[in-house]
C-alpha cells in the first residue's frame, strides 16, 4: 500500500470515529432543537472552520457546468442526509442509528458497482449477506416484533445512509477534477443555504435557541467535527475507491454505542453486539481485494 493510500484510509478511519461520536452528540442536542435547524447550524459552524484553510489556499477556478452539480451534491450530502439522520435520531437510540448507517459503505459498493466503478466478487456478495445479517440482529426486538412508534426511525437513518453512498459514488469524479478543500466549503455553503428554508418553517430565525449550554457545547463540537470530518472523507474519497474510503465509517456503531453508554446511559445489548460483529465482518469481506476470476461484474 502506497503513502498516499495509506494517508487516505487514517483520514477514513478518523472520519468514522468522529460520525459515532457526532451522532451520540446529536442525540443529546435534539432534545433542545429541532432538526433542521441543528443540521443548518452544524453545517454553518463547520463551513466557517474550512474559510480560513479556504483563504489560504489556491483559488479553485470551477467550471460553470461543475457549479451546480457539486452544490446539488452538498446539499444531498451535508443537508437532506443529516436533516434525515436528526430526525431519525428522534426515535431510536444513537447506537442503533449508527449500526444501520454502517450500511453506508455497503450501498456505496452496490452503487459503484452498478454504474461500473468497481467490481463487485464473490466475496464482496458474501460480506452484503453478513451486513445485511448484522443490522437485522442489531435491530433486536424492533426486527421481531410490533413497536410503538413504527419503523420511522429506522426508515428516516437508511434513507440517509443512501444520500450519503449516492453522493459517495457521484462526488468522485469531481474530487478528481477539483482541490478537496474548495469542494467541502462549496458543498457546505449550498447545505446551509437550502436547509436556511426548513429552519424557517422551524422558527429558527424568529427567536434565539433555546439551548443549554451542554446543548450548545453538543452543537459547537458537531458542527467544528463536522467541518474537519467531512474535509478529511472526501480527501479520502478523492484519494482511493468509493467503497474503500466509506468503508471505515464501520467504526461509526463502535464510537457510538460507547460513547452512547458512557454519556446517554443508553443499553448495549448482546444482540447488538453480535450485529456489530457481522457488520464489520460483511464490510471487512467486501474490502478484500479479489482477482479477476472471482468478478460477478466487470
Amino acid at each position: 500500500m502506497s503513502d498516499r493510500a495509506r494517508l487516505a484510509a487514517l483520514a477514513a478511519a478518523a472520519t468514522g470515529v468522529q460520525v459515532g461520536a457526532a451522532t451520540v452528540a446529536s442525540r443529546f442536542a435534539l432534545g433542545e432543537i429541532d432538526p433542521a435547524s441543528f443540521a443548518m447550524l452544524r453545517y454553518a459552524i463547520g463551513f466557517l472552520c474550512l474559510v480560513p484553510a479556504l483563504i489560504a489556499a489556491p483559488r479553485a477556478n470551477f467550471a460553470r457546468r461543475d457549479l451546480a452539480p457539486i452544490a446539488v451534491l452538498g446539499i444531498v450530502q451535508f443537508g437532506v442526509l443529516i436533516w434525515l439522520l436528526n430526525y431519525g435520531l428522534r426515535f431510536i437510540p444513537s447506537g442503533r442509528a449508527a449500526l444501520i448507517f454502517s450500511a453506508f459503505p455497503l450501498l456505496t459498493m452496490l452503487l459503484a458497482a452498478a454504474l461500473g466503478q468497481e467490481k463487485l466478487t464473490g466475496v464482496k456478495s458474501l460480506g452484503v449477506l453478513a451486513t445485511i445479517l448484522g443490522v437485522g440482529l442489531a435491530l433486536g426486538e424492533k426486527a421481531a416484533g410490533a413497536t410503538t412508534d413504527g419503523w420511522t426511525g429506522e426508515i428516516a437513518v437508511f434513507a440517509s445512509a443512501l444520500c450519503g453512498a449516492t453522493c459517495a459514488v457521484l462526488y468522485h469524479p469531481y474530487l478528481r477534477k477539483y482541490p478537496t478543500l474548495p469542494v467541502s466549503a462549496l458543498a457546505m455553503l449550498a447545505s446551509v443555504v437550502f436547509l436556511a428554508g426548513p429552519a424557517l418553517g422551524e422558527g429558527f430565525f424568529s427567536h434565539a435557541p433555546g439551548l443549554s449550554i451542554g446543548g450548545w457545547f453538543a452543537v459547537a463540537f458537531v458542527g467544528v467535527s463536522s467541518g474537519l470530518g467531512y474535509f478529511l472523507w472526501l480527501w479520502a474519497l478523492a484519494n482511493t475507491t468509493p467503497t474503500r474510503a466509506t468503508v471505515f465509517l464501520s467504526l461509526s456503531p463502535v464510537a457510538a454505542m460507547l460513547l452512547g453508554a458512557i454519556f446517554l446511559d443508553e443499553t448495549v445489548t448482546a444482540l447488538a453486539l453480535i450485529g456489530l460483529g457481522f457488520v464489520a465482518l460483511g464490510l471487512w469481506l467486501a474490502h478484500r481485494p479479489q482477482s479477476a476470476s472471482t468478478s460477478l461484474t466487470g
